[in-house]
């Protein structure tokens, strides 16, 4: 079950990520579906992947690790999701989405 939430989370950072990359080279920057969505899937299924894990186990995460990674997602999220609706968005609020979906990214892979 842990490898399949694994893989939901990560087509939902390649939505998230692809779609606000794609609309930052388009000079558009609007939020499209794949980033809204991108950003829901990453939020649940990275909650899903934590609270299993939490009871112990061969692969316990940091909780400090889990918290930083929940700020950044919940912060991602209110990002993309306040100005949905909006035809356009600021050209720096695009630059701080990916760069904190790359933040946390980073913080997944690198933090042991």
């Amino acid at each position: 079950m842990r490898l399949i939430l694994l893989f939901i989370h990560l087509v939902g950072f390649a939505l998230l990520l692809g779609g606000a990359v794609t609309q930052f080279v388009s000079g558009k920057f609007r939020i499209n579906p794949a980033i809204l969505w991108g950003s829901i899937i990453q939020l649940a299924s990275g909650i899903a992947l934590s609270a299993p894990l939490r009871g112990g186990g061969d692969h316990e995460p940091d909780p400090i690790k889990l918290g930083v990674k929940l700020l950044f997602a919940v912060l991602i999220f209110i990002m993309v999701f306040i100005p949905r609706k909006r035809d356009e968005v600021n050209k720096g609020h695009f630059i701080g989405i990916i760069t904190l979906t790359a933040v946390n990214a980073a913080v997944a892979v690198f933090w042991h």
